[in-house]
């Protein structure tokens, strides 16, 4: 028995030791003090963002049909509607991450007084099999939350993807009803196409070995495909940022070095006309503060 008092009061001082050590998870924050919070873990805590790096939605050209839908879809969700997780995938630069972003300024800001409670949270990859405690936190909040997680993909070995199915399928409890998922990929399927057809070609049930994961995509109930611009598409984006900060050139000058800029780049997007625009603004002597 002495032993067992003993045992017994050993591990009493080693869990208050843990206890006195390990750093206390912050508070739930006030959710009208901001419009955008990032997700971080150890510990866990939602950190508001002051001002958001955003793109205004007006000037998101050579992406109409994406642009419309997602914005629908996001002003059915604030307005207590059924709504759809949405996968933006395609294109590098063609501003999938910058739709999500702006998207929900624009339906906060078209609801008025409304809109005041869709709020943003973003949650980064490696910090997915989290997302259940997140959830916790989000479904008893008088708000209601677009989850967007930047980037998203997965490797062969990766098992992130398994904690993501909180969030698309909700499990017994089902998804928070204020909660909704965008995520943006370069990839369709979520995983390397390589990688599919080694696990198809190798397994020993083909058919099952990538159904799991290449299946998640499916989740989605919005598959929104973003597609390198052409080069009247690239030079429009270029004369709208001309347009919104004032930036008055000669036509043919813009046009001559936009082009340029394109062919050293190898590529055209939103990301290049945007650079390009920094790189001429700056030339040109303008400061880029929000656009007038």
């Amino acid at each position: 028995m002495k032993d067992l008092d003993g045992t017994a009061t050993a591990l009493e001082r080693i869990a208050a030791a843990l206890e006195r050590i390990s750093p206390p998870a912050e508070p739930t924050p006030d959710f009208d003090a901001a419009e955008a919070f990032v997700w971080h873990v150890d510990p866990d805590r939602l950190e508001p963002v002051a001002e958001v790096n955003r793109i205004p939605f007006d000037l998101l050209l050579g992406i109409d049909r994406a642009r419309d839908t997602l914005l629908a879809n996001t002003l059915q969700f604030a307005r207590g509607l059924p709504a759809n997780n949405a996968l933006l995938w395609g294109a590098r630069g063609m501003g999938k991450s910058s739709l999500v972003k702006a998207v929900q300024a624009e339906a906060r800001a078209r609801l008025g007084a409304d809109g005041r409670h869709l709020k943003i949270v973003e949650v980064q990859r490696e910090d997915l099999p989290s997302v259940g405690r997140l959830l916790r936190h989000l479904r008893a909040a008088p708000a209601r939350f677009l989850l967007f997680c930047d980037d998203l993909s997965f490797s062969h070995d990766d098992q992130h993807y398994k904690s993501l199915k909180a969030v698309l399928d909700g499990g017994i409890e089902g998804r928070p009803e204020n909660v909704l998922f965008y995520a943006t990929s370069n990839r369709r399927h979520l995983m390397p196409r390589d990688m599919i057809e080694n696990e198809r070609s190798s397994a020993i049930s083909p058919s099952e070995a990538t159904e799991e994961k290449v299946s998640l995509s499916d989740r989605f109930g919005l598959w929104l495909g973003f597609h390198p611009c052409s080069q009247d598409e690239f030079l429009a984006m270029i004369d709208g940022y001309c347009a919104a900060w004032d930036l008055r050139i000669e036509p043919a000058r813009l046009r001559a070095e936009a082009i340029e800029w394109a062919a050293t780049r190898g590529a055209r997007s939103g990301r290049v006309a945007w650079q390009f625009f920094c790189d001429l603004a700056g030339r040109e002597g303008l400061k880029l503060s929000a656009p007038g």
